[in-house]
């Protein structure tokens, strides 16, 4: 019923990008595609592989290639496919692939098949790569009129880094992403330290799974679970930790899951962000459509590369449009 064919691709990166788990200067993708056998039609999805969760690029194509033949046969649909794999990057592929099919076969958007509202232009967050002080401080004034950013920090050095970047862009809301690298004794000082700096919201701090620390301090700042934060089983715990969840849809396992999770984390009293792994606007393209719920929104990974596909999302000075539907959806 559904043709599969699966692709690995490399994207270069403008310049290099750097968190505290590493940097690297190519963005390696996979993109699935699906059609239907009978009116040719076709929907793509595309997803990031992820070490830190134990993915890789030829771990993630066999596990959509191994969907081939219920794909084949047709006994497996979207539905059937959320219980058929882990939630993770290789379904995310074959879901948003899925649903745009879907929106091809029916001409309707994907955003009014699945209940959402419409979609709108939005801000964006633009990131800086972690770095030292003065190039980071460089980098936020050459984003200049961008309104929102977003800091990589490391395990030291955050206030020195947080300092400069504010000094050099005072009118920007500033929020920062430690990647689970802030050292837990200095926590409480360090949260302390970014509310004086004007810091809008820090995202995991501390370790995935030795974030419990978190139920024991008062922080001054909204508190978003990254690494922690992956499916609708997650979101009680959280709760009692955050103040709001990111929802990515490479973790998620795709678009439908990453719903769902966005139900249960505002009926939970969290707040969402949206966010991304480093991929082209056919990755943003499904996350855009819960974009406008969302307290936070950063999906700037084409904006880190050297160039993005075609039909590609719009940015302008921290904003970014609605994608076409030549691109998804």
């Amino acid at each position: 019923m559904w043709v599969l064919d699966v692709q690995h691709e490399s994207w270069p990166i403008a310049g290099t990008f750097a968190i505290s788990r590493g940097s690297r200067t190519i963005a390696e993708v996979v993109v699935a595609t699906l059609t239907d056998a009978k009116s040719g039609r076709r929907g793509r999805g595309e997803c990031v592989p992820y070490a830190r969760y134990g993915e890789s690029v030829e771990g993630v194509i066999a596990a959509i290639k191994a969907m081939a033949p219920a794909l084949a046969s047709g006994r497996v649909d979207r539905a059937a496919l959320q219980a058929a794999m882990p939630a993770g990057a290789a379904r995310n592929a074959l879901d948003c692939a899925f649903w745009d099919l879907e929106a091809k076969e029916r001409g309707r958007p994907v955003w009014e098949i699945a209940g959402l509202d419409a979609p709108r232009t939005v801000v964006t967050a633009e990131t800086l790569s972690l770095d030292t002080p003065e190039k980071m401080a460089a980098a936020a004034k050459a984003k200049e009129g961008r309104p929102l950013l977003k800091l990589k920090l490391g395990s030291e050095g955050a206030l020195d880094r947080v300092g400069a970047v504010r000094a050099a862009r005072p009118d920007a809301a500033l929020i920062v992403d430690a990647n689970e690298a802030l050292p837990p004794a200095e926590l409480t000082a360090t949260l302390a330290a970014l509310a004086d700096l004007g810091v809008a919201m820090v995202e995991q701090p501390l370790p995935a799974g030795e974030d419990g620390l978190l139920a024991e301090i008062g922080s001054p700042i909204p508190l978003c679970a990254d690494e922690s934060s992956h499916t609708v089983k997650d979101i009680p715990r959280l709760a009692a930790l955050y103040d709001m969840v990111n929802v990515k849809l490479d973790k998620a396992g795709g678009l439908t899951e990453a719903i769902a999770m966005a139900k249960a984390a505002e009926e939970a009293g969290l707040k969402l962000m949206v966010g991304c792994m480093v991929g082209t606007s056919l990755a943003m393209a499904p996350a855009f459509l819960l974009a406008s719920r969302a307290a936070y929104v950063d999906l700037d990974g084409p904006v880190i590369l050297a160039k993005d596909r075609e039909f590609g999302l719009s940015y302008s000075r921290g904003h970014v449009s609605p994608p076409l539907p030549d691109l998804w959806g």
